[in-house]
């Protein structure tokens, strides 16, 4: 069962959270007690994939018969290379890199998108809904071009399922933007606003709270939901890849005799390196979580000082998908350091969206003793992934490198060199610009211009991207090269404020 953060609300069934996306008071929901790791999931016998996600999976889905999981778990699999869907790179310092890009779209996101569309049919036929459900994404880059490919595929029907993308228009990369701008499905909208992520994300959250958009749906049978890491359903999958991590780590002998790793994220909405810190409520060996942050340091910010403050500068880096001050995701993490406390917690989010801050007091901050966070700006990350490519041959795109800046200055610092998990979370290939000046490859028209025509930027980085698979000795990705013949399908841009009303205008 699951409850919200902010209320002592009746705990609802999962295929209600599923479907709900947000909590009817605002809240977003948690579970109301992590379960134990099923032995299996820690043992030395072999588990696929899917076998894993089936056990640490199944007590998160009560109701779901076992036939169903392992269905949708199926179907999930088939959009990942077969046999190791999230391969372990390991280098020097007892450092793995766990790459979560092999899926369809490049970024860790399609791990939990793939598998979100099969549990949200199941989750519909329970509950007995024929409404058709809208689901609502903000996004920062990735997380739209996952959704569209788990929930609204190319030449597959929409089956009772709508997806409408809202991306902050400057504010991607020209490879991801013509990423969703170019899908073509039933059932798909993709609409740039003149914003950042915060601004998306804030006028999605509008839309769920306004009475005038419900009512306009219903009366054109149907409801809103969310594909982003407010839906507990987009959390829980990306708990099973730690474990996958944990497991590739032993079987590389890559562990310690403790048995524990370390966990290093770059993260912006703080889903990703709350799923770590789930795994190891459940039992993963892991010891401390590794928080690692842009310029846009509200979260280390947070943790080192206590109180949450996003009254400050917003800058565009070169890791755009983590350009984010508003961390939904921290709400959940709050919420258990308020000691499960929906009132406490209900009145920091209020005193956020009122003022822009809030304070733990001391015991709550004592709560988060298990994170460690830091922050790395763009030459420190770009330092990182040079070294990384020229001491191991390994190419990183610019969010994991600041990981691995933040991870290299907090050993410096003193961290313990524990054998440590890395989320590798997107493809350098869908950031080649950073990735390859990070390496000292620099584009030929490297000082002129960009662009203004956002096909013809995606199509120069394209070309950048096939010189920097040449160098690295890699095969550039399927889903990149696709993307030269790809027409863009979606052109709206509309100012934050519009964004109902577009929304309106698509449904219509």
């Amino acid at each position: 069962m699951y409850r919200s953060t902010r209320s002592d609300r009746p705990a609802v069934p999962p295929e209600q959270a599923l479907i709900d996306g947000i909590a009817p008071d605002g809240g977003l929901y948690v579970p109301e007690s992590l379960p134990r790791l099923d032995p299996a999931i820690l043992g030395t016998g072999e588990l696929t994939y899917a076998e894993l996600s089936f056990l640490l999976l199944k007590p998160f889905f009560p109701g779901f018969s076992e036939a169903e999981l392992r269905a949708a778990l199926a179907a999930q699999a088939e959009r990942f290379p077969a046999g190791d869907p999230a391969p372990l790179k390991l280098v020097s310092g007892g450092r793995g890199f766990l790459e979560l890009y092999h899926g369809p779209t490049l970024a860790f996101k399609d791990f939990a998108l793939s598998l979100m569309g099969s549990l949200m049919g199941i989750a519909k036929g329970k509950l007995g809904i024929e409404d058709e459900i809208v689901i609502l994404v903000a996004t920062s880059g990735d997380t739209g071009k996952a959704a569209l490919e788990g929930l609204a595929r190319p030449g597959r029907p929409a089956g009772g399922i709508r997806v409408v993308v809202f991306y902050p228009s400057e504010g991607v990369s020209p490879v991801q933007r013509l990423q969703m701008t170019s899908h073509d499905a039933p059932g798909a909208s993709v609409i740039g606003i003149r914003g950042n992520f915060d601004d998306a994300q804030r006028g999605v959250k509008k839309i769920f709270a306004s009475p005038e958009a419900a009512a306009f749906a219903a009366k054109r049978g149907m409801r809103f939901s969310s594909a982003n890491s407010i839906n507990i359903a987009r959390l829980l999958p990306q708990i099973v890849y730690y474990a996958w991590g944990w497991r590739s780590m032993r079987d590389a002998g890559a562990l310690g005799p403790e048995g524990t790793m370390d966990v290093a994220v770059p993260t912006g909405n703080f889903g990703n390196i709350l799923a770590a810190w789930y795994a190891k409520r459940m039992g993963v060996p892991i010891g401390d979580l590794v928080c690692a942050s842009n310029r846009n340091k509200v979260l280390a910010d947070f943790f080192d000082e206590g109180k949450y403050d996003r009254n400050r500068p917003f800058y565009k880096t070169d890791s755009p998908s983590m350009d984010i001050l508003v961390s939904s995701n921290l709400e959940r993490l709050v919420f258990h350091a308020t000691g499960d406390d929906p009132a406490r917690t209900a009145a920091l989010m209020t005193k956020l969206a009122a003022e822009g801050s809030y304070s733990l007091d001391p015991k709550e901050s004592a709560a988060l003793s298990e994170f460690r966070a830091g922050w790395a700006d763009e030459a420190a990350a770009a330092a990182a992934a040079r070294r990384l490519f020229e001491e191991e041959r390994y190419l990183v795109d610019p969010h994991t490198a600041v990981a691995a800046a933040v991870l290299d200055k907090m050993r410096a610092g003193g961290l313990s060199e524990r054998p440590t998990l890395l989320a590798s979370t997107a493809s350098p290939f869908k950031f080649p610009v950073s990735a390859a000046k990070a390496v000292g490859l620099e584009r030929p028209e490297a000082s002129g211009a960009l662009p203004r025509d956002s096909r013809a930027a995606a199509m120069r980085d394209i070309g950048l991207a096939e010189r920097l698979a040449e160098a690295a000795g890699l095969e550039l990705p399927a889903a990149v090269t696709a993307l030269r013949d790809a027409p863009e399908k979606h052109a709206a841009v509309v100012d934050a404020c519009g964004m109902e009303k577009e929304l309106q205008r698509v449904l219509a």
